[in-house]
């Protein structure tokens, strides 16, 4: 990238959340609720355009991002919810172990 992004800019002034960057540095997606928008950068200044929204669509919403834009920048990958999935959280000790008995090695 020729430009530098030092410094805070203001991207969205109605708020936004799960910022993501594409591959190439040049656009910053984010979420604001069911809204997936886009901000392209000027590649020699690095000043933002002007948001643009994507599409709205109800999807999955947590804690961490739970979107990722294709290393070509040309598709989204989006978790839908399910209101049938188990809310739960699996913490496995010593997972390498276990992992060393269910899949052995011939070392």
């Amino acid at each position: 990238m020729a430009y530098s992004l030092k410094g805070r800019r203001t991207i969205s002034t109605n708020g936004g959340a799960e910022p993501v960057w594409s591959r190439d540095g040049r656009e910053l997606f984010y979420r604001q609720g069911d809204l997936m928008w886009v901000v392209e950068f000027d590649t020699s200044s690095g000043e933002p355009g002007a948001p643009r929204m994507l599409f709205e669509r109800e999807y999955e919403a947590d804690i961490l991002t739970n979107y990722d834009i294709s290393p070509d920048g040309e598709s989204l990958l989006m978790i839908l919810p399910d209101a049938n999935a188990p809310h739960e959280l699996r913490v496995i000790l010593n997972w390498f172990e276990e992992l060393k008995r269910l899949v052995p090695t011939n070392n």
